[in-house]
């Protein structure tokens, strides 16, 4: 497993993640999400109505660009996603907390969470060090 050089780590606390996967299509779809880190993974908690979850369901191609405030340091997380369900909303409840919100009181009645978890095969940072 690649890992996120400690130039870039901070990043890891940001706000807010672009989440990239491959549509039915073929070509790319991209979004902005709420994202947690654990070590140099990201975790995002998706409802299971989105065309992401379809997306990486089909093909687990990923990949998490996370930007600096401004925005010129990055890093890009690539990698294979794992979708696994969090129906006791466990981990939706964490990312609530960090985004002051109620994730629970985003779904509608019969929807369920998962977790989508992007382990990186691969990073491409930009930007010099935070100082």
């Amino acid at each position: 497993m690649t890992s996120i050089p400690d130039s870039h780590r901070d990043l890891l606390n940001g706000q807010f993640a672009t989440l990239g996967t491959i549509g039915p299509s073929g070509r790319p779809q991209v979004s902005i999400v709420w994202f947690l880190a654990e070590g140099d993974t990201v975790k995002i908690s998706l409802n299971t109505s989105r065309q992401k979850v379809k997306n990486l369901l089909a093909n687990p191609a990923a990949s998490v660009l996370i930007a600096g405030n401004p925005p010129y340091r990055y890093v890009e997380i690539r990698g294979d996603a794992e979708v696994t369900p969090d129906d006791d909303y466990e981990f939706a409840d964490k990312v609530g907390a960090k985004y002051g919100a109620d994730l629970r009181s985003r779904d509608k009645p019969g929807e369920r969470r998962v977790v989508v978890s992007i382990r990186p095969s691969h990073v491409v940072t930009w930007g010099d060090a935070a100082s």
